[in-house]
């Protein structure tokens, strides 16, 4: 397990310094000046000029990338111009919302998903599969942006059962002590029940719309597992004994269907923390996406450098994790 594990760091080297390369010819790349963008559209030319400079985008190319390198290794992510704060001391603030929306969005798929993708397996060609096939129809071609507009127009303007789209927690509530920068567990922790419900009633909507297309995949690949599973020999075995539906569905089929889903939640990942981007500019949430769309417009490179790099070591990491993970549901599986 420990050469296994150490095997797949190593491989994970040229996979990051290869996006390292790619955000930062991207970034320059894209369009818009971020000197004239911080001096204003009156500046000066010598004014702008000097905002270059001080930048160091007068510099080569390859001056500046060798600059940004030497800071990665430092730990320096970069300066935020629009912001005028360090980037690291900018994502420290607002990671933990970004990390609090996207672990609620999992749960929610996990919780949801699951159990809708085994009923369709259980009852295929029943009303309950086809019900199950409409709503990972619906969830994975909705775009984030049209659910999470329909439901800020359903939810808060038609019905106002939701609060105004705006932050992590009603304005006139205090925030609950920091701990861990998650509104519901510091909230939990310190039995704050007051931003406890208002901080799940901000978390709510967000989630369940930057969920759907992950439910939506999981759901289909959950029943498709255990329609394979289903079918095998030791599952006919088991009924052959007379064991329980439950206990065969739960106890024995369960388990070897649930590794290729496993993959896709993991691959999943991925597109929670870049759908947050989304989901966080429509609801007003303040996370690294609503901060990297600011930084997009402001041309600034650092911040989309620094998400790009910090996405991609989150998700690497998160897909070693499952496949160690593997070795615990199945035990048949050795690295070695």
């Amino acid at each position: 397990m420990a050469v296994y594990t150490l095997r797949r760091l190593i491989q994970m080297i040229p996979a990051l310094l290869g996006i390292i390369v790619i955000t930062f010819i991207i970034s320059r790349v894209l369009p818009g000046d971020p000197a004239v963008m911080l001096a204003g559209e009156q500046a000066t030319p010598e004014t702008i000029e000097n905002i270059r400079s001080s930048m160091g985008l007068d510099q080569p190319k390859y001056i500046q990338f060798f600059h940004y390198v030497v800071g990665l290794f430092q730990g320096d992510l970069g300066q935020a111009y629009h912001t005028g704060q360090s980037v690291a001391s900018d994502f420290a603030t607002r990671f933990p919302a970004t990390i609090e929306l996207a672990l609620a969005s999992l749960v929610i798929a996990i919780l949801v998903a699951i159990p809708i993708g085994i009923l369709a397996a259980t009852r295929k060609e029943s009303i309950v599969d086809h019900i199950s096939r409409v709503f990972s129809l619906i969830g994975a071609c909705m775009p984030i942006f049209w659910i999470g507009l329909l439901f800020i127009y359903i939810f808060y303007a038609k019905w106002g059962i939701a609060p105004a789209p705006m932050g992590r927690i009603s304005g006139d509530i205090n925030p609950p002590t920091n701990i861990t920068g998650l509104y519901v567990i510091d909230s939990l922790m310190t039995g704050d029940f007051v931003a406890l419900k208002s901080s799940l009633s901000h978390l709510v909507l967000p989630a369940i719309c930057l969920s759907t297309g992950t439910m939506a995949i999981v759901a289909r690949m959950m029943r498709s597992s255990m329609l394979e599973v289903i079918g095998q020999d030791f599952v006919r075995t088991a009924r052959a004994k007379g064991l329980r539906e439950g206990v065969v569905i739960y106890k024995h089929a369960l388990i070897n269907a649930f590794i290729p889903t496993l993959t896709v939640l993991g691959l999943q990942v991925g597109y929670l923390i870049g759908g947050a981007v989304i989901t966080e500019t429509i609801f007003t949430w303040p996370g690294v996406g609503s901060y990297v769309t600011d930084s997009i417009l402001a041309a600034d490179y650092a911040p989309i450098q620094a998400f790009t790099l910090v996405s991609a070591l989150i998700y690497s990491f998160i897909n070693l994790g499952v496949d160690l993970v593997y070795g615990l549901i199945d035990p048949r599986i050795r690295y070695e």
